[in-house]
């Protein structure tokens, strides 16, 4: 590792006593719109380029580079840590210059940072897409994503244009239906939509979504832990509101010799979760407490699992209360954003912005250490009135570990 990386981590581990302040990573879609609630400036949704797409999604914590093709940046998508005397490097360098002290086990088992957070932006319904099981992804050199959602309130002032996601297939569907419309998806609008299931989306929940499972999310804002990926084929062809699809979205990430071949895609679906009765129940995530909520609000503060029911990663939602303050000591390290109010996090100010420039750094995001998680760190909430609320996202399930 160079000696720049080497100095840059020293020095923003001595800052924040190994918890690193982290610059927001911006991240454009060509094949989404806006839906302007992640605090950028009005006019900047754009600055990648109009021929990149709108910037709908803030990679949170992230090692992992966005898969969105030749003209995107080699980098796009990985978080940097900076410094007080404004110095920056990539988490990725930073982490594998300190490594067991930055992650932990995680380096042996991963070789590094094995999963991020982001906030994803849209203003319209996605596409009904699926992302590959591990036998797949491997097929293409690249690893499964399994992911999950939270709609925090605070990201959410407005609810877009079509706040319903939906999930998997009706139970009375066989493959042969699916296949007639993947058939279809060259002719005009394949409708694949009328074999799945919807859901109305509610603030503060979340769902687990693993690989495997056709979903076509919702226009909520939504806060995704997932594994270090973003491989992905797309089964719709025409989206709400006449949104076309570019027939080369059904074989992305599909190896050269099974392109054309339909059975090779219903091989991607995991029949038996997408047509699974109960998927209501076994998928869909209220918060639950790590302890009795009466004695944690009686110590000032209430903690809770916001995304729990997928072993590859995790998250808890932190509120402090104004002029409160509680020590955490998770044991792991973690990704971890502000989204209300303003404090400190060890040594560290944190604060969540109301507007963001593209190129701004801010103080509202930090990749918490193995040395910080196993000391532990004080959070601090200095508002008089407002409460400080925090995101954070683990690799694996701390509690199942």
């Amino acid at each position: 590792m160079n000696d720049t990386v080497k100095q840059i981590a020293l020095q923003a581990m001595e800052q924040g006593g190994g918890i690193l302040r982290l610059a927001p990573s911006w991240v454009p879609r060509a094949f989404c719109r806006p839906g302007r609630r992640l605090k950028l400036y009005p006019n900047e949704y754009y600055a990648c380029g109009l021929d990149r797409g709108g910037i709908d999604e803030r990679w949170i914590a992230s090692t992992t580079s966005a898969a969105n093709g030749p003209c995107a940046p080699e980098e796009e998508g990985q978080s940097r840590v900076v410094t007080n005397g404004g110095s920056a490097a990539l988490l990725r360098d930073v982490i594998a210059e300190l490594k067991e002290e930055a992650v932990g086990d995680l380096w042996p088992r991963h070789g590094g940072w094995p999963v991020f957070a982001k906030f994803f932006d849209n203003y319209d319904a996605l596409a009904h897409h699926i992302h590959h099981r591990q036998a797949h992804a491997l097929r293409v050199n690249q690893n499964t994503k399994p992911e999950m959602y939270f709609f925090p309130a605070q990201m959410n002032n407005y609810t877009g244009e079509l706040p319903i996601t939906f999930f998997g297939l009706n139970p009375e569907v066989t493959l042969q239906d699916v296949k007639a419309r993947l058939e279809a998806f060259h002719k005009g609008d394949n409708d694949i939509l009328s074999l799945s299931r919807a859901y109305k989306l509610e603030l503060d929940t979340g769902w687990n979504v693993p690989p495997g499972l056709l979903h076509a999310p919702g226009s909520l804002c939504t806060y995704e832990p997932q594994f270090a990926s973003d491989i992905s084929c797309v089964f719709q062809s025409v989206l709400h509101r006449d949104r076309t699809v570019d027939a080369s979205s059904l074989w992305m990430n599909c190896p050269d010799e099974e392109i054309g071949n339909y059975d090779y895609l219903l091989s991607l679906i995991d029949f038996e979760v997408n047509t699974d009765p109960d998927f209501h129940k076994k998928y869909f995530m209220r918060p639950k407490p790590v302890l009795p909520p009466a004695e944690m609000l009686a110590e000032g503060y209430l903690d809770e699992w916001i995304c729990y029911k997928n072993a590859a990663s995790s998250a808890k939602r932190l509120t402090v209360l104004p002029g409160r303050s509680v020590t955490l000591a998770d044991g792991v390290p973690s990704g971890l954003i502000c989204i209300q109010g303003h404090g400190r996090v060890g040594s560290l100010p944190v604060e969540s912005p109301t507007l963001i420039h593209y190129d701004q750094w801010t103080n509202d995001e930090f990749f918490i250490t193995q040395k910080a998680a196993a000391d532990g760190f004080e959070v601090k909430n200095l508002s008089e009135t407002e409460d400080l609320v925090l995101l954070r996202n683990f690799a694996d399930h701390p509690a199942l570990r």
